[in-house]
Parts: C-alpha cells; structure tokens; sequence
C-alpha cells in the first residue's frame, strides 16, 4: 500500500485539528504518514499516532524555523525522495492555509507534479472535490502528473481515531539551499488570545456584517454560547467595526464549518465565495429580500439585536 504524506500542522509540537482530519482522509487513499518540520516533534508523537500515522518522517535541518516557506518546500521534496524509495507516495496532502498553498505550489513545480488547492472533499483515486468561481460550481478533479499535491479545506473531514498504531519514525536530514534563505524571519510576535478557536478551524462560525452598525456584542456572545469563532464581512471590517484577521469571504479567509450563522450580512458574492461550503448556513437579516436567504439552510427574517439574545439564552438554558 501507497503511503500518504501528510504535513503536520502544529505550533511548537501542538498538534491542530486539521491534521487529525487530513490522517483520516489518508487512510482512505492509502497508508497514513506525517512528516514533521519544525521544534517539538515529542509532544506531537502521541496524537500523531492516535489518528493513525503509521510513519512519520521527522526533518533535521539547522535553522529551518528562521526562514520563510521556500526551506519547509525543500524539506517536504526532500521527504517524498525518501518515501519514493519504498514507492511513489500515493498524495501529498497539506492543510489549506496562504503559508501551506505556498509550499504546494513550489513542492508541485520541485517534483513537476500537478497540484490541486482548497479541496473540500478527496476520495479513493485521489479524486478531489472543490468548489470554485467564487462558489458558483462545485467541480471533481484529479492530478495527472506525477505525485497529487492536494490542499484540503479545514472540516473536510471527521477525525478519527485509530487504535493500537506505533509509527515507524524515519529521520530524514534535510540541507537548505542558499537560494531558499532569501526571506529571513526577523522578529515574531504571540498572537493575542481570544479564548476562540481558530476562524479557519472552528467548528462554529458566527458572522456580523452591516447590520450590526458596528456593534457585535450580540454576535460575540452567540459565538461564545456556541464555543465558535467570531467573523466579519468585508463592509464590517472596511468600516474599522473588527479587524481584517476576521473577514470572511473571497478576499478574506474562507472557512467551511459545521455550522455559519450570518447575522445582518446580505449575501453578497464576495461573502458568500468564503463561506458557501459551511456544513449549515443560518442567516439572521431584517430584509427578507437579501441575497444571503438564496442559499441558506435556515432563515431568520428579524432584527439581529433581538434574535441572538434570545438564542444565546436558549443556548445557555439546554446547557445548563
């Protein structure tokens, strides 16, 4: 059996959600192996294993962390050379963020391989499913050259856990190039904590645009009931009501949740481009004529600042 490489995602050996669900969309094209880039693989070793990695390549490279993507590109080459000598691995996946599309696009040209980005769904094949021209098609497309690179949406997949999996740990030695050291990090700074999840990882996202006149009080608090991230249209965050780090939608971050609650957002294509593959679409809006309704598997025809109240406290009443 084929392996599969997964990179791992991870911050300082913290291993995220979406690496779980790319394991177990591996396991479906073949035989799941993470490859490690970075400090801290010990602390990774046992969730890594528990979502059925059964190979992990672990990359040794002095001063890896200190560049930009071009060195983590020449490390991944460096793995699917090694993996090579057992087979060709059978897919490359990497979970779709602006840094990891980067390295899929340059590890495609390295092994002149055909690359696929922002799949939402891979089956058996690998065939892939992605949705595209700002969500107006959803289309099914393979790679016909050379190993599948292939970037996965967060929530495309269900983690799930494997038992009784002891990886094979491989060390791979990785030497970066001069000409992959051009963009050095200089400085870094911790990211400052909501207490949310991740906007592109969260199972719940709840939204505010427009209509909230700038006051999101009512979304955060639903959010928080739901234990979801907060977002903003592109009309919230170019009026300086939440910051551009939220904005959802085609020139923003496209999220794909469980459950996308919009409140006061009308639907506009922008928007809808980053958010049309949500699981469950729940749109609050007073304008019983706005576009958002179109696509929707719940509508609200209502005032935002009296409907999430009286969600939030439904909310904390079945909680409680």
């Amino acid at each position: 059996m084929s392996q599969v490489l997964v990179l791992v995602d991870h911050v300082d050996g913290a291993v995220r959600k979406t690496t779980s669900e790319l394991l177990t969309i591996a396991a479906r094209l073949g035989e799941p192996a993470a490859v490690f880039i970075g400090q801290g693989y010990d602390a990774a070793a046992a969730s890594l294993a528990e979502y059925g990695a059964a190979t992990v390549y672990v990359v040794e490279a002095e001063g890896l962390d200190e560049y930009l993507v071009a060195p983590k590109a020449e490390a991944l080459a460096a793995v699917v050379q090694q993996a090579a000598q057992a087979g060709d691995p059978a897919a490359v996946l990497l979970a779709s963020s602006g840094e990891n599309k980067e390295i899929a696009g340059r590890l495609a040209v390295k092994l002149e391989s055909g690359l696929i980005t922002d799949a939402v769904d891979v089956q058996e094949g690998p065939v892939t499913t992605q949705s595209v021209f700002a969500a107006a098609f959803t289309v099914t497309a393979s790679v016909t050259r050379g190993t599948p690179i292939i970037t996965v949406k967060p929530n495309s997949a269900e983690p799930v856990a494997v038992a009784g999996v002891t990886p094979n740990v491989v060390t791979v030695p990785v030497t970066v190039s001069d000409a992959a050291k051009g963009a050095k990090i200089t400085e870094r700074r911790p990211k400052e904590k909501s207490g949310r999840p991740e906007l592109t990882e969260a199972a719940v996202v709840v939204s505010g645009g427009r209509g909230t006149n700038g006051d999101f009080s009512a979304v955060e608090s639903f959010a928080d009931a739901l234990g979801g991230a907060v977002g903003a249209s592109r009309a919230a965050v170019d009026a300086g009501w939440y910051p551009h780090s939220t904005q959802v939608g085609q020139t923003g971050k496209q999220v794909s949740p469980t459950l996308y609650v919009a409140s006061g957002i009308s639907g506009a294509i922008q928007h809808r481009a980053g958010m049309q593959t949500s699981k469950t679409i729940v749109a609050v809006n007073k304008d019983p004529e706005a576009p958002i309704f179109e696509l929707v598997d719940f509508g609200v025809v209502g005032d935002l600042f009296t409907v999430l109240p009286q969600a939030t406290d439904e909310v904390a009443k079945r909680k409680g």
